[in-house]
């Protein structure tokens, strides 16, 4: 049986200045339904946070108002504007929806193409979509369209299009979801070596406890809607992780306390989880 504290610790331990944060959201729609209510997030530089949480609890919503596609009904979006990086003139931001959303009449070079094109960045846009290719393993792929790829390799198409402009910021919305196991472990490695390697921040939406596990280092559960944050757990296994993770004790261990705090958090109670 699972026990819930009701010491909920809702904020994060990491100190200093967030990349971006979310400031007592809330967000109503116009049939009267409010997706989220008080819901405090941060975001810092380079790590990877998982949004995990009921489904309809608002993690996709979350995601689209950091991304500026939707604006908040209540509360603010802080950015950080002392560093150049993520000023607001210069705020970079690559968006992984959970379809592909691959245009079909166009290949895949021009698909990935498509940012540079909308930014007038054409110039030097062979090189760069080479290199984002490149980096998502689909460089023998780039005169193939849509309907020639798997649906993994569609995904990878997508996150080649999210990181062709050199994103500062990756939001990725539940992109394996719809994929099989097999292949959804192999993108979730081939994820991990592409923040490894390139160290983006990466906020990824999931309703998977053991993708969440696997590869975050902070996972933020949500309650149910109206979603705010109902907890924090960070993940404090180190990288490279690979299959001796998936299989190892301390990965059981973190899922385990994630699944719990999810429950918790589906029951609509104000209480954390204190064992089982």
């Amino acid at each position: 049986m699972i026990r819930c504290d009701r010491n909920v610790p809702v904020g994060s331990s990491k100190s200093g200045t967030p990349v971006v944060a979310l400031r007592g959201v809330g967000k109503s729609f116009a049939n009267d339904v409010v997706a989220l209510e008080r819901l405090d997030l941060d975001v810092w530089s380079g790590e990877f946070v998982s949004l995990l949480g009921p489904s309809g609890c608002g993690k996709s919503t979350a995601l689209r108002i950091i991304a500026g596609l939707s604006e908040p009904t209540r509360g603010k979006v802080e950015w950080v504007e002392a560093q150049g990086a993520y000023a607001a003139g210069a705020r970079r931001i690559g968006f992984v929806f959970q379809e592909p959303t691959l245009m079909p009449w166009a290949t895949v070079a021009a698909n990935v193409r498509l940012p540079l094109k909308l930014a007038g960045l054409a110039a030097d846009a062979p090189a760069r979509v080479d290199a984002a290719l490149a980096r998502v393993g689909l460089s023998g792929f780039a005169q193939s369209y849509p309907r020639e790829l798997s649906g993994g390799m569609k995904m990878r198409a997508s996150i080649a299009r999210a990181l062709v402009t050199e994103t500062n910021l990756l939001l990725m919305d539940e992109p394996f979801a719809a994929l099989d196991e097999i292949t959804r472990f192999r993108l979730n490695n081939d994820l991990l070596g592409l923040w490894e390697s390139l160290g983006k921040t990466v906020v990824f939406v999931t309703h998977s406890v053991f993708e969440s596990v696997y590869l975050s280092q902070r996972i933020v559960v949500m309650t149910r809607r109206p979603g705010r944050v109902f907890t924090e757990l960070s993940i404090d296994a180190p990288h490279p992780r690979d299959e001796r993770f998936r299989t190892s004790a301390d990965y059981a261990g973190y899922c385990r306390r994630v699944s719990e705090a999810l429950a918790c958090a589906s029951a609509g109670t104000d209480e954390a989880p204190t064992g089982s």
